[in-house]
């Protein structure tokens, strides 16, 4: 089923640039989202998600409230939900591999969606920046056409990506927004930071390390979060990286750090 824009399909031929060029009201909503200072969110009803790890509830859970992940550059943060359960899922992307993970959250949401039919399936993009690698640009293809592939019919609701979350200083480019946050209770997402980013922030870190493939990482019908097993190798070369100073490892393994 195609990803919808208005009721319109999306013509993935033309450049996602041209997306919101197209659908101005796309352009709109993401300048609106753009506008809005930063809240700090509290641990209270908070769960974290990190890079390449994804979490889905619905409004009936009484344990969290809000979905929330940042430090993202190139990456992008998305939310998929269903408006007639509520079932809601964020997840933080980095291309690893797009085309899996949609279908993974496609499927972990529609497991809590309504049976009666009601409501439809949302999609929120934001995230990335006009990073000289293009590398935002190009997971921002990725996802367009992974849901475009999905059998089920999806609206794109917020596309705030790439060049709509780009800001230039000194001739240097910077994402406007790093982090994100949904309340699962009431739909809303608004930019966010996180104090705490727990529980066991260095474990799932490490996790991500292992080169880890997107993983679920909350269970909704017990309110717990789970995370599974994993095995550590010896990191190759760990002596030369630790000679190396904080400018050449930025250099080497993030393209770039919130300023």
């Amino acid at each position: 089923m195609p990803l919808l824009v208005n009721g319109e399909r999306i013509d993935l031929a033309r450049p996602a640039r041209d997306l919101s060029r197209a659908h101005p009201h796309l352009e709109e909503k993401a300048k609106l989202l753009r506008s809005q200072p930063a809240r700090v969110v509290e641990p209270k009803g908070l769960l974290y998600v990190q890079q390449r790890e994804f979490a889905v509830t619905t409004p009936e859970d009484g344990s969290v409230s809000i979905l929330g992940s940042d430090d993202a550059t190139t990456c992008h943060i998305v939310v998929l939900r269903h408006t007639g359960s509520g079932a809601t899922c964020l997840t933080h992307c980095d291309g690893s591999d797009t085309e899996a993970e949609v279908s993974l959250i496609m499927s972990a949401v529609k497991s809590f969606s309504d049976p009666t039919g009601r409501g439809r399936l949302e999609v929120h993009l934001v995230g990335g920046f006009n990073d000289d690698r293009q590398l935002s640009q190009k997971l921002t293809n990725q996802l367009l056409r992974a849901f475009h592939l999905q059998p089920d019919e999806l609206h794109l609701v917020t596309f705030c990506v790439t060049e709509l979350n780009d800001r230039e200083e000194k001739d240097i480019h910077f994402p406007i927004i790093y982090g994100i946050a949904v309340n699962v209770k009431t739909a809303e997402i608004f930019p966010a930071t996180f104090p705490e980013k727990g529980p066991d922030e260095d474990l799932r870190s490490a996790h991500v390390l292992t080169g880890a493939t997107l993983t679920n990482i909350y269970d909704a019908k017990t309110e717990e979060l789970h995370i599974g097993p994993y095995f550590w190798r010896p990191f190759p070369y760990v002596d030369f990286w630790l000679e190396q100073d904080d400018k050449q490892i930025l250099q080497e393994t993030s393209y770039l750090q919130k300023k």
